[in-house]
């Protein structure tokens, strides 16, 4: 075998794979072919607009729902054959027990995966200490908000510490504050050799997380690798400036093969044809007499590289693929 098939081998042992998977629910194609890889040990942005198919696959992974072809393989087995500890999930719907005290629940969902009741109880009050959170233990699910049970649902779902962590929407609904604490838990699940996937249509959040991402629309992957290589695969080159005065950069229109694609405030993104250099946009500034307070060489954002492949907003929805009865969050944590 050459080298690079059995490097390819070694990749597909040591990460999670999604092996063209395919899902029809009737007349409806939820899932088409869709084939991408997960690194051992990074956080994974599986991104696409709301019924591409990102819940589908995760129910696929879990075993919640078996794929009509393909399969899902963890570090080499099949997603089936593997102890349920492996995973931890989050979905997108509320599956706490509304009359039960949060503390209990947590206990109750680790106890499901072997972890003993005094362990359960310290590394509990430890993560909603950290979430700033720990006055909710003695309270129902059912008193809590929106976020703060998205706070408890991610607990939940990691108490047993799961080698792989498959997290459904899991920035809906929270403010910035809480935005902030959950990206730092991934940050640090990472760091601790876990592996992190989570969807989004928020490719800002992604962005700022994800070393490596899946872009998908209508259950068919469009993109996917490095956040870098992904950045590149447009081939569209944009430099980003600060000038004091007027943010629409009017002296740009001395310039051609110049086009402002985002003017801000704070800093305005301008895209560059063939043959155009990130200095000339520099020149021009300094030759008009702006007074430039930031300039970088940029790659597109995600959003921008999202409109590219798919062609209409990430928050846009796509088709609506019939969702199956969520499962209780005992069975799928």
């Amino acid at each position: 075998m050459a080298a690079a098939g059995r490097a390819a081998m070694l990749d597909a042992q040591m990460s999670l794979v999604v092996d063209h998977l395919s899902k029809r629910f009737g007349s409806v194609t939820a899932l088409d072919d869709l084939a991408f890889e997960v690194p051992l040990g990074q956080v994974f942005g599986f991104l696409g607009a709301n019924g591409a198919g990102k819940t589908t696959t995760m129910r696929i992974a879990l075993g919640v729902l078996e794929p009509d072809a393909g399969r899902v393989t963890w570090r080499g087995t099949e997603s089936h054959r593997l102890p349920r500890s492996t995973w931890g999930y989050l979905p997108e719907e509320r599956g706490l027990y509304p009359r039960m005290r949060v503390l209990d629940q947590l206990v109750f969902f680790a106890g499901l995966q072997g972890v003993p009741t005094g362990r359960a109880k310290r590394e509990a009050m430890a993560w909603l200490r950290r979430f700033r959170a720990e006055d909710l233990a003695e309270r129902r699910a059912e008193q809590l908000s929106k976020g703060n049970q998205q706070k408890v649902q991610f607990i939940a779902a990691t108490l047993h510490d799961p080698q792989v962590l498959l997290m459904d929407e899991p920035f809906t609904g929270l403010d910035p504050v809480n935005v902030m604490l959950l990206r730092e838990a991934f940050l640090e699940l990472r760091d601790r050799g876990r592996t992190v996937v989570f969807s989004t249509h928020q490719m800002e959040v992604a962005e700022a997380l994800c070393e490596s991402v899946a872009i998908v629309d209508r259950g068919r992957m469009v993109v996917g690798g490095s956040l870098r290589d992904v950045r590149r695969a447009t081939g569209r080159r944009m430099v980003r400036i600060a000038v004091e005065g007027d943010h629409r950069l009017p002296w740009l229109a001395s310039l051609p093969g110049t086009r402002v694609i985002q003017a801000g405030m704070d800093r305005s993104t301008v895209e560059l044809d063939v043959g155009v250099e990130p200095d000339e946009v520099l020149a021009a500034a300094v030759g008009a007499g702006a007074r430039v307070r930031h300039f970088e060489v940029a790659d597109p954002s995600l959003e921008q590289i999202f409109l590219d492949f798919v062609g209409h907003p990430a928050d846009e929805e796509a088709h609506l693929v019939p969702e199956t009865p969520s499962p209780r969050e005992e069975d799928a944590a």
